[in-house]
């Protein structure tokens, strides 16, 4: 199959850094398609040549298993070319079709590696320049909005121009093996679905944190924070993957239809309920890795006084028969204890223990970074004692191990779906601004809140008040307990 894929934002960090090096791994692992161009554009002067010798010096940023040889790079660079692209420019579109109709190639991915607030000018130039035939679709990147208004606005410009399934809104936690395998996990095997409810679950927590500072980008995230970062987007699709019911089949509406249905089934936050359940901080000065590092405020490019959250945790439900009263746990922040990205299903304790000690109730670990993988915790006998106490044992399945020839990252997975028209792992308009009803109101709680978020140390898993969030319902997080 012959393509074509554009990136608009051709010398952006996310070009280079991520889809660029994926696009390589796709093709140094043989499964990018034959006959295709790869066409960067952006605002710069420069020929195809320079701009292939430029990305091959941001290749060597990229870590050590990863970077062509100059073998590998020459033969991946000859389906490169540049475009310089003024993007509020009608002839640079025409142009930009010119190009993509000398060869007519199957398939043509337009990826908008851009700021979001370009994304209505830019889809509105590709209707008008007639760049919006059923051959071609486009990429957006989050975050798809600043609130329920804005993404409704982009999806309106978006739907004006394209159909939805032209339209891949991308999330790649979503591309992540440990999250397909999610799937796999529930729907795949019967061992899981009759224990996946609320009378075997006590209750589920979702950690997404990361060891690094804000560093250079202090001005965008100040701009967004922690809610919109990460909640609004990754936390609540893993969420609807963990809670949704038994799709019909394995098919893109259809999975999106039963995580659309988990959205709405969430219970809404009032102002009150803001204030109990949700919890919002900012890193303070404290160490990382050894190290002594500033507070969020010393930060490059962060206003004096800001109140952005740098973290977040929340205590939800999902009100169906399926889940009622089982409490759902989010959190996310930068600076914390250590980068993991994980998924915890806490079974609830047997009902009748005949053996000693304090028994701790199974759970499974779902693993998303650093690596990605499976652990069932359970507990079994060291010996033959009758009156031998538990002790706790795993089961642990690596996919990097178990599946080392076919691994795929997330974005590599992503841009091969998009490629091939796959739709199942987007997300579609009507789950992104029902994700966006559902935060909403915690924005607006925190608009009217002068109090501002919690202080935290660096290097800690946050606020205390996280904690004690999860200890109200009699539960504690996977790391204290």
């Amino acid at each position: 199959m012959s393509f074509d894929l554009v990136f608009f934002g051709g010398t952006g960090d996310l070009t280079w850094r991520k889809l660029m090096p994926a696009l390589f791994q796709a093709f140094r692992h043989g499964k990018l398609p034959a006959g295709g161009r790869i066409l960067a554009v952006a605002r710069d002067e420069q020929s195809d040549d320079k701009y292939r010798a430029w990305l091959k010096d941001r290749f060597q940023e990229v870590e050590g298993a990863k970077r062509p040889t100059d073998e590998e790079f020459a033969r991946f660079a000859d389906m490169l070319h540049y475009r310089r692209m003024d993007l509020s420019q009608p002839e640079h579109y025409a142009k930009l079709k010119t190009w993509l109709e000398e060869r007519n190639a199957d398939t043509a991915v337009l990826y908008l590696a851009t700021s979001p607030h370009l994304f209505p000018q830019i889809c509105e130039q590709l209707g008008v320049a007639g760049l919006n035939t059923p051959r071609i679709r486009v990429v957006l990147e989050k975050p798809l909005g600043h609130d329920l208004k804005s993404a409704q606005e982009i999806n309106r410009v978006v739907r004006s121009v394209f159909s939805e399934t032209q339209a891949f809104r991308i999330d790649h936690y979503l591309g992540k093996p440990s999250v397909q395998n999610l799937m796999a996990l529930r729907f795949g095997n019967a061992l899981f679905e009759p224990l996946w409810r609320r009378e075997s679950i006590a209750n589920i927590q979702i950690t997404l944190a990361e060891a690094i500072g804000v560093g250079t980008r202090g001005d965008f995230y100040d701009r967004t924070g922690a809610l919109r970062d990460m909640v609004q987007n990754h936390a609540l699709q893993l969420l609807t993957m963990i809670a949704m019911e038994p799709p019909s089949r394995n098919d893109a509406d259809a999975i999106r239809d039963e995580k659309l249905k988990v959205l709405r089934s969430l219970k809404p936050f009032t102002e009150e309920s803001v204030g109990r359940d949700v919890v919002r901080g900012q890193y303070r000065a404290g160490t990382a890795g050894g190290q002594p590092v500033v507070g969020y405020s010393q930060e490059v490019k962060v206003p004096a006084g800001s109140q952005c959250e740098t973290f977040v945790a929340l205590r939800t439900e999902v009100q169906n028969w399926r889940w009622a009263g089982v409490p759902f746990y989010l959190r996310t922040g930068k600076r914390l204890a250590a980068r993991d990205a994980q998924i915890v299903v806490n079974f609830r304790p047997t009902p009748h223990s005949i053996f000693p000690g304090h028994n701790q109730p199974n759970k499974l670990v779902i693993n998303l970074q650093p690596e990605d993988g499976l652990e069932l915790h359970l507990l079994a006998a060291k010996g033959t004692g009758q009156q031998e106490q538990l002790a706790p044992v795993s089961l642990d399945l690596d996919f990097d191990k178990a599946f080392a020839e076919n691994r795929v990252g997330a974005y590599e997975r992503l841009l091969l779906d998009a490629i091939a028209g796959r739709l199942n792992l987007f997300v579609r308009s009507d789950e992104q601004e029902q994700a966006w009803r559902w935060v909403e109101p915690i924005l607006d709680a925190w608009s009217k809140d002068t109090t501002g978020p919690r202080p935290y140390a660096a290097g800690t898993w946050g606020p205390a008040a996280a904690s004690a969030l999860v200890a109200r319902d009699g539960f504690a997080w996977s790391e204290e307990q």
